[in-house]
Order: C-alpha cells, then structure tokens, then sequence
C-alpha cells in the first residue's frame, strides 16, 4: 500500500476529495454509504511513530470505500498548530488528542465531536481522560505506564541485586549510589516535571486542581540528594548539554531510569538498528512511596496519560459514520494485538495483548518485567480540566526553579501555590 501522508497545512489534497453535496457539518447525512470517503489524521513524526499508519493501513482493509492519509506536525508545536489549522477551518477530519491537559482547550472551542457512542472494549483505559461533564469528545488507543527500566549487565558488574518489585524510593537511591562509577551513572533522570512531580502526585493521592502542592518536597528532598551524590546527572548539565533519556540509557551512561512504557519500542529498535548498545535489560515497576503498593502480591501506584482520537466538529456530514468507525477500530482489541505488536501499549490490555507485546524480538521476557507492564493503577498526570495546562506551566516553573538550585524547595512551592491562586484562581 503506498504511504499516504499530507504535511501540516496542505489541505488541498483533502478538499479536493471531499464529497459534493456535504453539509460542512455533523448532522445526519443521506450519502451514499457506501461512497469513498477520504479521512484525515493529525499525526507527528511519523518516520519514527508507526503507530499511525499502522492503525490507517489496517483500517483500510476492512473499509475498502475509506482511505486514511495522515497530516504530519512538529511533535513540538503539535498543540499549537492544530489549533491553528482547526481555528482556520483547515484542521484534520480526525484529531490525535497528544496531551491530556489540552483536551479541554478543543472541547471548550468547539471543535471535538461528541463520540459517546462510539463503542469501546470492556476494561479499556484512559477512557475518563476524555469525559467532560459525562460527555465522551475522544477514545483511547494506548496508555503509557512510567515504570523503571534497568541495565541488567550493569548490576551485575556492580555486584547490585537487580530490582525485585519490592523497591521504595529508598531502595532505589541506595541501588542508584551503589550502581554509580566514574563512567556510569546510577539513574538518569530526564528533565521533565513528570520525573518528580507526577510519581509525587500519583503516590500521594494529590489532585493537583487543589492547588496544594507540599506533598512535592519529600520527593525533590530525595531527587536532589542524588543528584548532590553524583548518582545521577545534574539537571543543569543535562539541560547545557541537550541530554536525551535514550542516548543516557542507550548507551549504557545509567544503569537505571524512570521512563514511560513508550521507551520499549524506542528501545528495540534502536539496539536492532545499533544506535542503542547491545544489552540485556529489564523493566520493574516503578519505587513506591511505602511497601503497601510495593511488592508482586501488590498493585504498584504509577502515573500515565493515555492518548486518544476525537472527531473534528466541523467534519463533513458523510464522513462522520467512517471517522466513527476508525475511533472503534482503534480502540478494540485487534488494534490493541497490532500496536503490542510493534511494541507500543494500548489502552486495552489482557493476557493475551501481554503475550504479543513481550513476543516482539528484542523485548524481555522475565517475569517481573511482563508484571510492571501488566499490573499497576495508573493514575492521570494531567486531570482533565480547562485549569489543567495553567496549573502544569506553574509547575513547570517550580520544577526548574528547584532542580536548578535557584529557589529553595519550600520557598518555590510556595511561589507556585500563590500564582495558581493569583493567576489561575480555583473553584
């Protein structure tokens, strides 16, 4: 099948094949069922995001009146220019939601479809990401878990036991200063806010919606003394020198780091390729606050968005039965087989989807690794509010502002609860 793919801001392509006759909007159409219909999808790097023409390839084969072509944007200003497309009437048919915290940014603007009805799987995740006063405006297709990935001929180097399932923040950091030599670090821990903030959050039982955010200082207290102890790399250095988590790990610079399950396609792939060092390693779940959620006869607390499709409000009339259909395809069980498939975590999972995943050439097939993947309570990094992407850029701050050394960590959240009551203002 030949690739089909429309830069950000070609719609010329889409015009073109739109049917005479539609309405320009979602109302009850009276076309031909059967008519060709051709969708567009938002996407983002797509040479190295299979995912995306996966699921199009794949819908294709059972929709042969439907064609899928995929409108590439900057994973960077992906939010932005999808707005912009949508604001100028150009944006695509069917809109990958990247990120949570923005969902509402389209819903309040009017420009996500009510999906209700679109029917998902029994056991699917992420699905109340995406629910704003009971009303469905996306599905789920994966949902990415933050678990531990380690180096496994690094520990035994080092002579360190490797992680059990049993670890709290305090088994890590002492197995991070154990790990650490002149070439190797302990843990790399990428720059992010999720890094510290969304295991604190998650762990803590912490909405952050509340405005109250103390429940940050164990967590940066114990970040920074790793950081103190040469552990792991400084957030400066890291930030200077454009560090990124998969050449850290890849490379071997870090026996271990805190990392999305997203990381595990990265990761074959390049040690496939040999941009990534030939290793051994694992996954285990993520260190726990207290050793009641830690331990394999216990369910680890993580943290994780899902990522999903919602409709364009504005979406011709005969395209909308077609654009339904693809939100079902994706989120059911055999798009689920084909994304573990490659590597990817769906928002469906189940024994079998399991047994696909870990199949995959190159993925690990201990134990404790399928048990990180499989069982955990993810709870949202980004509640699903028109306060969320506010509250997140404060925090943003906060998280720089420590890690940098430029503010005390009681004094920067206290400066980051003042501004979300000043300039965000909570009900």
């Amino acid at each position: 099948m030949n690739r089909k793919i429309l830069a950000a801001g070609s719609i010329a392509a889409v015009a073109a094949l739109t049917l005479a006759g539609c309405s320009g909007d979602s109302g009850e159409s009276t076309a031909d069922p059967d008519a060709p219909v051709t969708l567009s999808v938002s996407a983002w790097s797509i040479e190295t995001t299979p995912e995306f023409q996966l699921l199009a390839d794949e819908f294709e084969k059972t929709h042969d009146n439907v064609k899928v072509e995929l409108k590439e944007y900057d994973p960077t200003e992906y939010n932005t220019l999808v707005t912009a497309d949508l604001a100028a009437g150009s944006g695509p048919d069917i809109i990958t939601q990247k990120e949570v915290k923005y969902v509402t940014t389209f819903q309040e603007g009017g420009q996500l479809l009510d999906v209700s009805d679109v029917a998902l799987p029994d056991g699917i995740g992420g699905a109340s990401s995406y629910e704003v006063d009971g009303t469905a405006y996306a599905v789920p297709y994966r949902q990415d878990s933050w678990v531990l990935f380690y180096n496994k001929a690094l520990f035994d180097a080092a002579g360190v036991e490797h992680p059990d399932g049993s670890w709290t923040w305090d088994d890590y950091a002492t197995a991070a200063e154990a790990l650490a030599t002149d070439a190797t670090k302990g843990a790399y821990l990428h720059n992010w806010q999720s890094t510290v903030q969304g295991f604190a959050n998650a762990q803590t039982g912490t909405d952050i919606l509340e405005g109250d955010f103390s429940n940050l200082e164990d967590y940066y207290a114990d970040t920074l003394a790793l950081q103190d102890a040469g552990a792991q790399v400084d957030f400066n250095t890291a930030k200077a020198n454009q560090l990124t988590y998969q050449g850290e790990f890849g490379t071997q610079k870090a026996a271990m780091m805190l990392m999305g399950t997203w990381y595990t396609a990265t990761l074959i792939a390049q040690q496939a390729s040999g941009e990534a060092n030939d290793f051994e390693w694992g996954i285990a779940p993520v260190p726990q606050l207290d050793d009641s959620t830690a331990g394999t006869d216990n369910t680890p607390v993580t943290f994780g968005d899902p990522t999903g499709f919602g409709i364009n409000a504005n979406i011709d009339a005969a395209k909308t039965d077609a654009a339904k259909a693809f939100l079902e395809f994706a989120a059911s069980e055999e798009a689920a087989q084909l994304l573990a498939g490659i590597g990817i975590t769906p928002a469906l999972t189940n024994d079998a989807i399991a047994e696909t995943y870990f199949g995959v050439e190159g993925a690990p097939t201990d134990e404790l690794s399928t048990f990180a993947w499989a069982t955990h309570e993810t709870l949202p990094e980004n509640p699903t509010s028109n306060k969320t992407a506010a509250i997140q850029g404060i925090l943003a701050d906060l998280h720089t502002a420590v890690m940098s050394g430029a503010e005390q960590i009681d004094a920067a959240i206290t400066t980051a609860e003042e501004r979300v009551k000043s300039e965000v203002g909570l009900d």
